[in-house]
């Protein structure tokens, strides 16, 4: 069985992405990156392994010396029966003390989020990279926009050049 997320396969043996969060880097700029566990139910590891989760509008909170993941939609498994899960339910993130203390810190400045940047299987278990983030103004994404078209430009006249 291959993975919907292109990376080895679905059995545990290698890494697959199951959700990427892309509009984050959009609207954020990603100051560090952390790998979490997730605390799922059987149904939702089942409908992660389809790759039926979405990450838009998710964020993260540090609360009472514990993290938990809001807003993630993982859609109900088809297969399941009533005692199927919650879509929209708060998940626990499994995280060492000291980076629990680490990330209370941060996202207790001004301006910064924890924001979910990729849901993926890592030998067997769900993990989330979590980004510690700073909110970017309108005028840093219009130039985050022109840098990347600049970019492209640029490939595109060396491939040009390279074809001649």
């Amino acid at each position: 069985m291959t993975d919907p997320g292109g990376g080895k396969d679905a059995k545990g043996k290698g890494d697959f992405a199951v959700a990427t969060n892309r509009r984050a880097l959009h609207e954020y700029f990603v100051e560090q990156t952390i790998e979490c566990g997730l605390v799922l139910t059987g149904t939702e590891v089942k409908s992660l392994r389809q790759g039926k989760a979405q990450l838009a509008d998710s964020y993260a909170l540090v609360d009472r010396g514990e993290a938990f993941l809001h807003h993630l939609h993982i859609s109900p498994y088809e297969q399941g029966n009533r005692a199927n899960h919650d879509p929209m339910r708060v998940r626990k993130l499994l995280l060492h003390r000291r980076e629990l203390s680490r990330l209370a810190g941060l996202s207790q400045k001004s301006g910064y989020a924890l924001i979910p940047l990729r849901l993926y299987f890592t030998r067997g278990h769900a993990k989330v990279a979590l980004g510690v983030c700073k909110g970017k103004k309108l005028h840093d994404k219009r130039a985050t926009i022109a840098a990347r078209d600049a970019d492209r430009e640029v490939r595109r006249a060396l491939r040009a050049r390279s074809k001649e």
